[in-house]
């Protein structure tokens, strides 16, 4: 239905229209299959543009007041004219920009955005939500055109960047491509700052075409390239939080002054079991714990036990508000940034070998063949018996008799049967046509003085997928328990892809030589992974792969984890690092008190927004981070040789990332002195003209640290020749070698 929008607003502003949840206007409008998902999308879309409104129950409601339905629910006022719109505002280097609606879908992505002209874009910078008005006129590549009215709200006001004197005036380089032009400063001296300084800026008039910016600075990190200074340079352009406030840590201290590891009424004693926990070797905070058993029929139950963090983080303290503003821990390469004290996250909640831990327990059934049977979730006590590395658990997988003499006989068995119905979990979520992008996760290397010694991928070995398969299976049970039971929660979305991009990404890898059918069915994209495993186009067909799928976040929508292939997620495994899953441990709670809370639909939208726009934040800082750990390291290492893979062709030159050293550069097309290339756009391909070599998605090639540029993030590579033809046959593993790691625990897979 190519209309679907004017579809949904007729059927709902007819006047005979009674309020209905979306499945029954998907019914009424004859909608099936992904035609019905893509409603539920529209629908939200519609709310967010204040079109339609959520009532009770998640009814569908019209926004026009006369309309009879309109009383039902809350519904919010049209907040602009059909000739104004919000959004958030992205300025190219240019100085023109475009804005993306309020309540655009990822489908819809750069589609949906309303392109603003150098001179139309007055002081907003990217990032800030701005107010445009719409032209009648088509601009830059088609799009519709607008011209920005006012900032709704700022971004930041504050920036980081480099002190510099130029003329005698105090100037800020700030980091990144924000601003073309140093920021003024007028007088400095308050804050003593010397040339070379980062400092944290203050925007007291931001720039745009017709006046220069102007600022104060407001601190002193420390000279550029002393160590620690990118880490702090970080924090402070991304307004990371600090130190726990002092009534929060208060809050913590009383929660420790009342435990006493005593085991309730309302608490089952599990501290008899055989249960262990599996992390990685520096983890300080263990949230969750493994047991399982194989009963006389062949039926497996599985335990996941989870640090119930509930118990220490009650609704209203200034505990629990404050891990609601923070709603993610953020795990930087030489430190992590908790969302909780460490009193809760390290000692209290945490499930220590040993002591006698509270915890919320997800007891899953499932028949021999792994087919889920029963979900039981209580509040437990629990006592791990022994905590593993994932090196560890590698280890006994690849020798169990060796381990015999090393581990009590329950403990070993324990493994033995872990090990079982991972892989047997595993193979059905494959079956069932769940998708595993290989995106092996960038880790910075540190020796013990903190510096950048290289940096590595990490490994996703069996030991990693045991408790993988165990947390999605918890996740999953959990959910559809919480759904049988009628409730609204914070589920873990994922929507299906938009076709048109399935499309692009069917044409691009044909352009690589690639077999490809049709790539709508998940079964294709599994086949199409499948075939480029240890072919060196296999990091440019995954990170295709993933640039066309939507960003998972957390939503009340019965929309489904895509990826997953799951009809029902939430996030419920990791609550000493997750806001999410403690809304959901409460709400397990009061089902089990037999006092469901009352619920708002609107309420949990906007808490699944806050959420998603923490951990996108924590995301964002934590890469942003590795690639600055990564551009002091070569900044001294100008000329050194690398043999790399082209991971990205462009008009404007090549990507290309180390295979040793995993660092991704540029090489411009200007760089590439032995002949005269132009790009091939159908075939992604840089093609010289006389000599007939070229350049594509995959090769091997060898390059040279050209240039560093630490404050605009760009590292710049002089291309030195190919390595030969691209190949076909799988990587070798290299072993992981011995390196530092920031305190506290490494983080998992966000699904």
């Amino acid at each position: 239905m190519p209309n679907l929008d004017d579809a949904i607003l007729r059927h709902v502003n007819d006047p005979k229209y009674r309020p209905v949840k979306p499945k029954v206007i998907a019914k009424k409008l004859g909608l099936v299959g992904d035609d019905s998902a893509r409603l539920k999308r529209s629908i939200r879309k519609l709310v967010k543009a204040g079109k339609l409104a959520y009532g009770p129950q998640h009814l569908v409601c019209p926004i026009a007041a006369e309309h009879p339905a309109a009383k039902v629910g809350n519904a919010p006022k049209r907040r602009e004219t059909s000739k104004h719109v919000v959004g958030t505002f992205r300025r190219a280097q240019g100085g023109f920009g475009f804005v993306r609606p309020e309540g655009t879908l990822a489908a819809d992505g750069r589609d949906a955005d309303i392109y603003i002209a150098a001179n139309s874009a007055g002081d907003a910078v990217s990032g800030d939500k701005v107010r445009i008005r719409l032209s009648d006129k088509r601009g830059r590549m088609g799009k519709f055109e607008g011209h920005i009215v006012d900032v709704v709200e700022r971004v930041t006001n504050q920036f980081v960047g480099t002190y510099l004197v130029q003329g005698g005036m105090g100037l800020v380089q700030v980091d990144g491509k924000l601003f073309t032009k140093p920021i003024s400063v007028g007088d400095p001296g308050a804050k003593g700052a010397q040339v070379d300084d980062k400092v944290v800026l203050e925007m007291v008039r931001f720039p745009s075409h017709v006046h220069d910016g102007e600022g104060v600075i407001v601190d002193i990190l420390g000279q550029r390239g002393d160590p620690g200074v990118d880490t702090l340079s970080i924090i402070h352009e991304f307004n990371l939080p600090g130190d726990f406030n002092e009534s929060t840590l208060e809050n913590s201290r009383q929660q420790a002054e009342k435990f006493d590891e005593s085991i309730g009424p309302r608490r089952h004693d599990l501290t008899a079991e055989t249960i262990i926990t599996i992390d990685p070797a520096t983890a300080r905070d263990f949230d969750d714990a493994i047991s399982l058993e194989k009963t006389d029929n062949g039926h497996w139950v599985l335990g996941v036990h989870i640090a119930d963090v509930s118990h220490f983080v009650r609704p209203k303290t200034a505990l629990d508000r404050e891990a609601h503003d923070r709603a993610t821990s953020v795990y930087l390469p030489d430190q992590v940034i908790p969302m909780l004290p460490e009193i809760i996250s390290n000692n209290l909640a945490s499930l220590q070998p040993g002591k006698v831990r509270y915890a919320m327990t997800a007891r899953i059934e499932f028949s021999p063949e792994g087919q889920r049977i029963a979900t039981d979730v209580t509040k437990t006590a629990i006592k791990s018996c022994r905590r593993f590395a994932y090196e560890e658990v590698d280890s006994f997988l690849a020798d169990r008799s060796g381990w015999k003499k090393k581990l009590v006989p329950e403990v070993h068995s324990l493994l033995g049967r872990m090990h079982e119905l991972a892989m047997m979990l595993r193979g059905r979520r494959m079956e069932r046509g769940s998708l595993e992008l290989s995106m092996p996760e960038l880790s910075i290397d540190l020796n013990a003085d903190g510096q950048v010694t290289g940096a590595h991928l990490e490994e996703n070995t069996e030991s990693h997928q045991i408790i993988e398969e165990f947390m999605l299976a918890a996740n999953e049970a959990v959910a559809e328990m919480l759904f049988d039971n009628g409730l609204l929660f914070l589920r873990r979305v994922h929507g299906s892809p938009d076709p048109r991009k399935l499309k692009a990404l069917n044409e691009f890898v044909k352009d690589l030589g690639l077999k490809a059918e049709s790539l709508e069915s998940r079964f294709a994209l599994q086949d199409l992974l499948e075939s480029v495993k240890g072919d060196s186009r296999e990091g440019a067909v995954n990170y295709a792969i993933l640039r066309s799928m939507q960003r998972a976040t957390y939503s009340p929508e019965e929309e489904g984890h895509y990826a997953l292939a799951s009809d029902c997620y939430c996030h419920f495994t990791s609550p000493i690092r997750r806001y999410p899953d403690l809304t959901i441990h409460r709400l397990i709670d009061a089902v089990n008190r037999g006092k469901p809370p009352e619920q708002h639909l609107n309420e949990l939208f906007t808490e699944g927004d806050h959420c998603s726009e923490r951990e996108q934040r924590a995301t964002a800082a934590e890469r942003e981070l590795k690639k600055v750990k990564l551009l002091n390291f070569f900044k001294d290492k100008i000329g050194t040789k690398l043999e790399g893979i082209v991971t990205g062709v462009e008009s404007f030159g090549l990507f290309v990332m180390g295979t040793e050293l995993p660092a991704e550069g540029f090489v411009h097309i200007s760089a590439l002195t032995d002949d005269y290339y132009r790009f091939d756009k159908a075939g992604h391909v840089m093609q010289g003209s006389r000599s007939g070599n070229a350049y594509r998605l995959g090769d091997p090639v060898q390059v040279a640290v050209a240039a560093v540029d630490v404050e605009r993030r760009e590292l710049d590579f002089r291309m030195l020749g190919k390595q030969g033809k691209p190949s076909r046959a799988k990587a070798a593993k290299r072993k992981p070698t011995k390196r530092a790691k920031p305190k506290g625990k490494g983080r998992k897979k966000r699904r």
